[in-house]
């Protein structure tokens, strides 16, 4: 008779501060978070725009990446707005387990290429109703690798969303 194997422990630790702040401990650097699927980002986002609009407004997050040589990054989240969009993802996939994590840094750094990237502003359009997102940013920000600041380098990106057929749309004014 065959025994189940033992679940492998979560790559990720959780504590909390006596001032209430959420610690990770992470064994992975994150460059090495799986990708997500790109309807759990879209989920993301509108459970992240959501929160926001109920000034639902969530603790200070700190990351600390271990990498295989046993060096560390740090990740601080203070920011209210960053704090408030990875409390809901949190709440909607666990970032406790590496999938959320990466659900939710994800997220922050799509957000964080679209405030500093002029490019980008073809992709997506902010309205009363909140922003809408070309489907080929989603499908790129949900598989292209993060780097070890935990953001997305931006030649990288760019050149994989260029790849993408489905791209030329923006062309016929999908977004306009």
């Amino acid at each position: 008779m065959r025994m189940p194997p033992a679940p492998s422990p979560s790559p990720i630790r959780v504590g909390q501060t006596p001032d209430g702040m959420f610690t990770y401990l992470v064994d992975l650097p994150p460059e090495t978070l799986p990708p997500v699927r790109g309807r759990d980002l879209e989920a993301a986002w509108e459970a992240a725009r959501q929160a926001a609009a109920a000034r639902a407004w969530d603790r200070t997050r700190l990351f600390r990446f271990r990498r295989a040589d046993g060096s560390t990054s740090d990740l601080a989240l203070a920011d209210p707005d960053a704090c408030c969009w990875a409390g809901a993802v949190d709440r909607l996939a666990s970032i406790a387990s590496s999938y959320g994590l990466s659900l939710c840094l994800r997220l922050l750094a799509l957000i964080d290429l679209l405030a500093r990237s002029r490019w980008t502003h073809g992709l997506y359009r902010i309205g009363p109703e909140g922003a809408e997102l070309h489907p080929a940013l989603l499908r790129t920000a949900a598989q292209a690798a993060l780097n070890a600041e935990a953001r997305f380098d931006e030649s990288g990106f760019r050149a994989r969303l260029a790849a993408l057929p489905d791209l030329h749309s923006l062309a016929r004014g999908a977004l306009a």
